[in-house]
């Protein structure tokens, strides 16, 4: 499965474009796809960066693409009363790294009878992970996804051992490719990283035994309000996606 699509919402006409495109690939491939895009970005770097059109407008974008498209969609919330909301549009409620560990935010999550996808924490062990599970307990269906661990300053990397410690936790495992060659704070008010590093380490976890890829996706990167140095360009989907294919159907 690939969970994909820009990483915040910049409008209704982009987020539709991005997703038809993204969601006719991953047809083409045959792979089952859920599109992602935040309505707020609430963690930005700077307090001065662009966040979303908000949880109203969001949804009723998100609600659009889902009719639009046919695909299901996800997003990720902040705060516990955003939940019952989120629920109302999305098939799957993504719980954002830097909030792994926050007790009443999962809890509201599996509340709303949707599956949830964890992020974990840049500062968390991959068994650690267990605890948050158990707190996503009353939800129809747990994920979770790695996406780097913090390593000294400004940088991620991705330790493949943790794929095995996740998988033992019971639950669907993603690799967040893109997040994961991020650079936390690398060009001052915002992160940077290394999109080109994207292919071989989507390839190692697919290698590695992963469920899902994780993937930000936008049709012109670099313009990107927000993750402009990781996010991947659409063009370069089709072929990931055979890649990943191919080592799957080795496996």
């Amino acid at each position: 499965m690939v969970i994909g699509g820009p990483c915040v919402i910049e409008g209704p006409d982009r987020t539709l474009r991005i997703a038809s495109a993204a969601a006719e690939m991953c047809a083409d491939a045959g792979v089952p796809f859920i599109f992602k895009a935040s309505f707020d970005k609430a963690n930005r770097t700077s307090g001065a960066s662009y966040r979303g059109p908000g949880i109203d407008e969001g949804l009723e974008i998100l609600s659009s693409i889902r009719d639009a498209v046919g695909v299901p969609v996800t997003t990720d919330i902040h705060e516990p009363w955003q939940a019952e909301h989120v629920a109302s549009v999305v098939d799957l409620i993504q719980i954002p790294a830097f909030l792994c560990r926050q007790t009443d935010l999962i809890h509201a999550a599996a509340a709303t009878g949707k599956p949830v996808n964890l992020k974990k924490g840049q500062f968390m062990a991959p068994a650690a992970m267990a605890h948050a599970v158990e707190k996503a307990a009353a939800a129809p269906g747990v994920l979770v996804t790695e996406r780097g661990t913090s390593f000294g300053h400004g940088d991620l990397i991705v330790d493949f051992r943790g794929f095995r410690e996740l998988a033992a936790l019971g639950v669907p495992v993603v690799f967040d490719a893109t997040h994961a060659v991020q650079r936390p704070s690398g060009q001052g008010s915002r992160s940077g990283g290394s999109r080109a590093d994207v292919p071989a380490l989507s390839r190692a976890a697919v290698a590695a035994g992963v469920d899902a890829i994780f993937a930000e996706l936008h049709d012109d990167p670099d313009a990107a309000l927000s993750d402009a140095a990781t996010q991947l360009p659409l063009d370069w989907l089709p072929g990931l996606l055979r890649s990943w294919k191919a080592i799957r159907t080795v496996l």
